[in-house]
């Protein structure tokens, strides 16, 4: 297949990459700084709402995966980048590719767990309705954006990932020294605060069944089985630690 991607570099991005390279695939990088003489990207510019559609025939599939972060404080600004540049990305794409005069035949486009909102200890499955904060309105207009794209006949389907946890960078490399400072305690009330994690080596796995699988569409929660409470990660945090710890010690003869 030749697949479309955006968000190549980041880390779910790369874990797609290279599950697909290893089997062969094609993959063509959706980015901002593409240029005229590599045929290995498509270049676009959604705040312009630009993007190279001669460059777009042939492609059999899309994921998108790109968006701010959500780390950092929410001012109003950084809360309006977040959902725009998920919103207005997402749906310029899939406006994009529903005029194509042969659209790909699946488009991947990434959501996120923060759909449902807090809700504790509630069970909660792909149906489930939407939270009322402003995650879960910004994910209900992320994954609304690829609307245009279903209209034409487009595949759609809306992995919601949890949060991913990689060894490599993210929000893992942003806890851990926090934790080593003896910071991972209570939060608030220290009421139950679940984590919907993902291990970044697995994340390349689910999005390739979405891709090939035809049965596989609409929504799909993207994590681990079983969500990890507030203190279990603050102990197996420290487990990790502990162990990195003894392991760098005896390494270095201390």
């Amino acid at each position: 297949m030749n697949v479309l991607v955006r968000g190549s570099s980041g880390l779910i991005g790369s874990a797609l990459i290279s599950a697909l390279a290893n089997e062969g695939h094609r993959v063509i990088r959706l980015t901002r700084s593409g240029s005229a003489g590599d045929h290995g990207t498509v270049r676009w510019d959604p705040s312009a709402s630009e993007i190279d559609t001669d460059r777009l025939e042939g492609i059999d599939a899309v994921v998108h995966l790109a968006g701010e972060s959500v780390e950092g404080r929410w001012t109003s600004a950084k809360k309006a980048r977040i959902r725009k540049s998920r919103v207005q990305g997402t749906r310029l794409l899939a406006e994009t590719l529903a005029g194509l005069p042969v659209p790909p035949g699946v488009m991947v486009s990434a959501s996120a767990t923060g759909y449902y909102g807090d809700r504790g200890d509630e069970l909660l499955r792909e149906e489930s309705a939407p939270g009322p904060n402003f995650l879960a309105r910004t994910c209900q207009e992320w994954e609304a954006a690829a609307d245009p794209a279903r209209g034409a006949g487009v595949r759609v389907a809306h992995p919601r990932f949890g949060l991913v946890l990689s060894a490599e960078g993210g929000a893992l490399a942003t806890m851990l020294p926090i934790f080593k400072l003896d910071g991972g305690g209570k939060i608030g009330s220290g009421r139950l605060r679940y984590f919907l994690y993902f291990m970044n080596n697995d994340t390349g796995q689910p999005l390739k069944r979405l891709l090939l699988f035809e049965a596989l569409r609409l929504y799909l929660s993207a994590y681990c089985p079983y969500a990890l409470w507030r203190p279990r990660l603050r102990g197996t945090s420290w487990k990790s630690l502990s162990i990195q710890t003894e392991r760098i010690c005896r390494e270095s003869g201390a």
